[in-house]
């Protein structure tokens, strides 16, 4: 399949960027340039903001019911072109074959369900409590255009869940996709264009990521800003927002935590974090990367986790049978080879992995390093890398200890039989997502995001409508 160039999408149309800029888009699994993006500057920026406004204006007086209809056709769309936009989506940004197709599918779900909760978006009535002829009413007006960021990592999945709940609620948006993988978020953009979104509801803009953020986040038009990222450029963006008196929603970093218990059913554990922990190369906000097991179990897991991820095909993300892909960027295999020399240095053992594969493409073998201290720098910033780092603990307060130790907050994992300490668990470990006995299973209809410095605010669930609303309170006397 061609790879296309990629064009900005402002007002109803793509367009090149005014000045003709363009970037290069990169095959994470030959190293070699495919295509082209558009580079917007301000003068682009100008342009979809007065397109954002002028949708919005339009979609805030549409009604639920029209809305719905319009999101459901793109989800439709989305469907019947999975295959096509899963091939680009592997060929930019590298993950097999089949997670691009379930990522693609899983996009067209989180439509349908927002476009249905859209229509369930109630004010209420408040008696008063000082004269019945007073009418009190409490009304939800969508926030205004929305300006969204979002990373190369699910370059569907983490616009989707913004523009659903932004679209359901009556938002414009202007997405800020990621540079190194344009061409997945240009497909999902134009099944929306397609379905019949009326000219300006939603733009598309690529660039120089701190020149686009600063001046959207700063512009009188957005009234909303929503981020995917780092924690540290998402306390950035939060900041210049703050500035502003912009809503705000972060879905930052995480250092998602695995505790084993003693009585943990081993093989569940080892199928599930595993599986989870090399699914797109590890370069997954959620993914599993602190394995603290008991020290009953400890040599018997890391064996069976050895075996998991030793057996893993490694290959081009189009390759048939492919389970992982290469890293999206050399700077991926940078950080690997960082991570793995400095935990070595410090007196962990390397199992399993621990190198590139070949000259060609960013490939890294799946990695597992056991014994690995505290002040290992994989047990302290979080890797985004096909890297499970695993320590042993004596008691289960320890290892929830170690879980609460970082200042991340975003997912973690557990594996008991027992009841009660699964309730421990649920009471105790502070993260905005914990799966027990079972891999991670987001769905539109579940919160998704985290607290401390992995972010706040939720992009899934009812809850994700109420960052796009404004609560007002009228009063009227009959008179």
């Amino acid at each position: 399949m061609t790879y296309p160039h990629t064009q900005l999408f402002i007002d109803g149309q793509w367009r090149d960027a005014l000045a003709g800029e363009t970037m290069a888009v990169f095959n994470p699994a030959t190293g070699q340039e495919i295509g082209r993006v558009a580079h917007a500057r301000v003068a682009d920026l100008d342009l979809a903001l007065a397109a954002a406004q002028k949708g919005f204006e339009t979609w805030r007086d549409t009604t639920a019911v029209a809305r719905a209809k319009v999101m459901r056709t793109a989800a439709g769309l989305l469907r019947e072109r999975a295959g096509d936009t899963a091939r680009l989506l592997t060929q930019e940004q590298g993950k097999p074959l089949a997670e691009a197709k379930g990522e693609v599918l899983a996009a067209a779900d989180v439509i349908d369900w927002f476009a249905e909760e859209g229509l369930r978006v109630y004010g209420r009535i408040v008696p008063s409590r000082y004269n019945l002829a007073v009418r009190q009413l409490v009304l939800k007006d969508p926030v205004g255009p929305v300006a969204a960021f979002t990373p190369w990592n699910f370059p569907v999945n983490q616009i989707v869940r913004k523009l659903g709940a932004a679209l359901a609620t009556g938002c414009s948006m202007i997405v800020k996709a990621p540079e190194e993988t344009p061409a997945a978020p240009a497909a999902l953009v134009r099944a929306f264009a397609d379905a019949g979104l009326p000219p300006g509801v939603l733009g598309l803009v690529y660039g120089t990521p701190a020149e686009i953020s600063n001046y959207l986040i700063a512009h009188p038009v957005i009234r909303k800003v929503t981020f995917t990222g780092s924690t540290p450029v998402g306390k950035q963006l939060a900041a210049l927002a703050g500035q502003h008196m912009k809503r705000v929603t972060m879905e930052l970093g995480g250092h998602a935590p695995v505790i084993v218990a003693e009585d943990a059913d081993v093989a569940l554990a080892v199928k599930t974090a595993g599986g989870a922990k090399f699914r797109n190369a590890g370069q997954v906000c959620i993914s599993p990367t602190r394995f603290l097991v008991h020290e009953s179990i400890a040599k018997e897991f890391s064996a069976a986790l050895v075996k998991h991820a030793s057996g893993l095909a490694v290959a081009d993300g189009t390759t048939e049978g492919v389970q992982m892909g290469p890293l999206a960027n050399p700077r991926r295999l940078t950080a690997m080879a960082e991570f793995t020399q400095d935990a070595l240095e410090r007196g962990a053992t390397l199992a399993t992995g621990g190198a590139r594969i070949g000259e060609t493409g960013h490939f890294w073998q799946p990695t597992v390093l056991t014994d690995v201290p505290l002040d290992a720098r994989v047990f302290n910033d979080e890797p985004f890398g096909p890297m499970a780092a695993v320590r042993s603990f004596k008691t289960l307060d320890e290892a929830i200890t170690e879980a609460n130790r970082l200042p991340y907050g975003l997912a973690a994992y557990a594996f008991t039989k027992s009841l009660k300490n699964a309730e421990h668990l649920m009471r105790r470990v502070e993260v905005g997502m914990l799966w027990v006995n079972m891999a991670a299973m987001p769905s539109a209809e579940l919160p998704f995001g985290g607290i401390k410095d992995s972010g706040y605010g939720t992009e899934g669930g009812p809850e994700a409508l109420e960052a796009y609303l404004n609560t007002r309170a009228v009063a009227l006397m009959n008179v």
